[in-house]
């Protein structure tokens, strides 16, 4: 975890183990049946029925058996099978039935429950009806199992065609199952707060991407749908990643140690995060015709303390303090298409061409899932490192402030009061150039409102190489040897991340 050194660096005296691992983990099975013209082919040439004789007559026959499948299974077992009709916390439903009857492996209990799920209904076409996708009210079967590595997770089967098959599972859940890695933890909710071995842990975690998903989901499914025995037989799920969060979580030594951090932390976040730093934090450049939202919220009414989140479209980052003793940050992808893999692409003339394409969600890529979500929580914990003490100590301070001299020439100090030195600090500081550095013109665009030919472009330039050389002999960025760009050091993170902070901290009380 090379990026995440520098911030486990500078806190490494409270900080007493880092682990990433899956969290939540929702994926979603399709059948060949689930779009409306293939499901037409199904009733046309399978079934041989007239479409409207399914939606009259089989597909309730088919919902009603689905539940008294799902009755029979529970009986089986000796489990609890409920009905409800309103709202209803189905997970504190499943602990509850857990608490009541603990058990050690196998179900649950079965919750149906009314949801609104895409089916299909009949519209006119142009020679006949045909099907479209509609979200109807239907009957949600939600099957709660505890497996035998995979621990606590539900398959959630809707009972009206195209039968959608639902799965949860928790990596956090996982790595506890594995008892004969010998690993001595506690756990609470979705949190290790305690782990004796964390290197292990985390060989463990890395170990949930690479499982037989096809395999383990589709028995899932046929446990809970008959219909794949008899009048679906011969079909089979293709399995997607309909959402995957992935969680790094740093165990502080105590919940004062991380009660003082979190809430500098918070601050820097929300007053320096700027739309272009997290879109280099979600592995994105940025660019003027972006065509989405990229947003920050912040909640502070939580347990026991707050939270900060980052959209970029679908997709998110977001930091909060779990239990007051961990600090997660997390990376929660639902459109995996923001992201490049290297991967052959297939087109439509019978070529395959290798290249970096956008990440699909079949179960395949959840090692690419795993990788890219781990990248994003390094990047956002490399930014993060800029946080020291609320104000800029003294002696930082004045190394910004005072004139300074080498040569035999003289340079300018800078006056963090100033609004365009303000400016010019957060354009050094901006996330998407953590990664290549910054040039000449990446400072100049965002100080100098100028078109492409403008006639002060060359005066412009070389303003912009002056302040460099003054930031320069301060230590604060350094060259990057054999090219035009900058970097800047940790020194100059620290004291203009610091100097920026104050000054907009105190922008907004006065405001």
């Amino acid at each position: 975890m090379k990026t995440v050194c520098s911030f486990l660096a500078k806190f490494t005296s409270i900080i007493s183990w880092v682990v990433s691992c899956f969290d939540r983990v929702i994926f979603k099975g399709h059948l060949p049946i689930s779009r409306p013209s293939e499901f037409e082919k199904f009733v046309d040439y399978v079934l041989g029925i007239r479409r409207a004789d399914f939606l009259e007559t089989f597909g309730s026959e088919w919902s009603k058996r689905l539940v008294e499948h799902a009755q029979r299974f529970a009986q089986k077992y000796g489990r609890i099978y409920e009905y409800y009709s309103g709202e209803v916390d189905k997970d504190a439903w499943a602990k509850g039935q857990r608490r009541e009857k603990p058990i050690a492996e196998g179900l649950i209990g079965i919750l149906c429950v009314m949801e609104a799920c895409l089916t299909f209904k009949l519209a006119g076409g142009k020679d006949r009806p045909c099907f479209v996708s509609r979200k109807v009210p239907q009957r949600v079967l939600y099957y709660y199992f505890i497996d035998r590595e995979l621990g606590l997770m539900h398959v959630r089967l809707q009972t009206w065609a195209p039968f959608t098959c639902q799965v949860y599972v928790n990596g956090h859940d996982y790595v506890a199952r594995q008892k004969n890695k010998g690993i001595a933890f506690e756990q609470v909710d979705n949190a290790f707060v305690a782990l004796a071995d964390a290197a292990a842990a985390q060989r463990c975690a890395d170990r949930f991407a690479k499982l037989p998903w096809p395999k383990i989901l589709e028995r899932y499914a046929r446990q809970v749908n008959p219909l794949l025995h008899d009048e679906l037989k011969g079909m089979s799920h293709y399995w997607v990643i309909d959402q995957a969060e992935y969680a790094t979580d740093l165990r502080f030594a105590s919940q004062h140690a991380l009660a003082g951090l979190f809430l500098r932390l918070l601050e820097f976040a929300l007053l320096t995060f700027s739309p272009k730093k997290i879109f280099c934090y979600l592995g994105r450049k940025w660019h003027e015709r972006f065509d989405g939202e990229v947003q920050t919220h912040y909640k502070s009414v939580r347990e026991p303390g707050a939270c900060v989140k980052h959209f970029m479209k679908h997709n998110w980052l977001k930091m909060y303090d779990k239990l007051g003793l961990l600090l997660r940050v997390e990376t929660v992808i639902n459109q995996p298409g923001e992201f490049k893999v290297l991967r052959d692409c297939d087109h439509r003339d019978g070529t395959t061409t290798t290249g970096w394409f956008a990440m699909c969600k079949g179960v395949g890529n959840l090692h690419h899932y795993q990788s890219h979500a781990l990248a994003c929580n390094q990047r956002y914990l490399e930014a993060l490192a800029a946080v020291d003490d609320p104000t800029p100590a003294y002696d930082d301070l004045k190394t910004l402030t005072e004139r300074q001299r080498q040569k035999g020439r003289s340079y300018a100090g800078f006056n963090p009061a100033r609004e365009e030195e303000a400016r010019l600090f957060a354009a050094v500081l901006a996330g998407d150039h953590i990664a290549q550095g910054f040039r000449n013109k990446d400072i100049r665009a965002a100080l100098y409102a100028e078109l492409p030919r403008d006639p002060e472009r060359r005066r412009h330039s070389a303003a912009i190489g002056r302040i460099l050389k003054r930031l320069h002999v301060r230590g604060l960025i350094m060259k990057v040897s054999r090219t035009r760009r900058w970097r800047v050091t940790d020194q100059g993170r620290r004291v203009l991340g610091d100097t920026l902070r104050t000054y907009r901290r105190y922008q907004a009380q006065a405001a």
